[in-house]
């Protein structure tokens, strides 16, 4: 299906952090192709970002969904399952929610969609200062600024020409290799996995664990490079204390190259899910 016909949820994912939503959001309004809809994932936050979602609804100029949940610590596998489960379009673009996009980023997605494949991507990386004074300022400086005050400033360079080309190859030694906050998939290639495994709770290895399972379903990683920019806002590090544990999920996942977990989105009807 070309890309301009290609209609695409935008998945932003969120807990608690309603400054830097709002940059990100702003960063989806100045789209050259915007999403046909917007589902904030949201893990828990408290009222502020209800408020701040409920103000960008009203002149929106697609959909913006609002999927919450209590807040009973770092569940971000589940949260996406239910965004997924929401969304009704075939084509799910999936960012973290202390991005701020390029132009050009749902664009460049769409253009590498290709069936029976899902697509990875990167971000460069703001500082704590820099990135404390576009969060007070809640506005985006220009991307050359951006740029600039940034590292891995590779990761934002954007050659269309070239993104086709590299994305089978681009760090194909390690085919796992993913980066939840900028990544695409089919949704029927989703639901034939069953989403992000829940027993993967807190920090770390829910994005490989579903790229090795939609591996072992036969569908194969590209990686979107000189396209598909996005500037990550600074923040601490959260907790790693469910990281071997999570490690260990993964590696029995690779070990036995099973493709559904027994424990994700088939859990769920819409109807259950609290949209706000």
């Amino acid at each position: 299906m070309p890309a301009k016909h290609l209609k695409t949820s935008l998945i932003i994912s969120t807990y608690n952090w309603p400054n830097a939503l709002e940059v990100c959001l702003k960063s989806v309004l100045n789209q050259e192709r915007l999403p046909d809809e917007v589902i904030v994932a949201d893990d828990g936050s408290k009222t502020e970002t209800l408020q701040l979602i409920e103000k960008y609804k009203k002149d929106f100029p697609v959909p913006l969904k609002h999927v919450w949940h209590e807040d009973n610590g770092f569940r971000l596998s589940t949260i996406r399952n239910k965004a997924i489960l929401v969304a009704e379009f075939e084509y799910i673009i999936q960012i973290d929610g202390d991005l701020i996009l390029h132009p050009s980023f749902i664009k460049d997605h769409l253009r590498l969609a290709t069936p029976q494949r899902f697509v990875s991507g990167s971000r460069l990386l703001l500082p704590p200062a820099y990135s404390e004074k576009i969060l007070g300022q809640r506005t985006i400086p220009p991307y050359l600024d951006l740029l600039m005050n940034g590292s891995s400033r590779l990761n934002a360079i954007r050659v269309p020409t070239l993104t086709k080309l590299l994305a089978p190859h681009y760090k194909k030694r390690n085919k796992f290799y993913v980066k939840g906050c900028n990544m695409a998939f089919w949704r029927k290639d989703l639901l034939e996995v069953n989403g992000y495994n829940e027993n993967i709770t807190g920090w770390g290895k829910e994005d490989s664990e579903l790229a090795v399972r939609l591996i072992n379903n036969g569908v194969k990683r590209l990686f979107i490079k000189f396209g598909g920019i996005c500037y990550h806002l600074y923040h601490r590090e959260a907790s790693k204390a469910r990281h071997d544990l999570n490690e260990n999920i993964l590696q029995s996942t690779i070990d036995s190259g099973i493709t559904r977990c027994d424990k994700g989105i088939d859990q769920y009807e819409v109807e259950s899910i609290t949209v706000l």
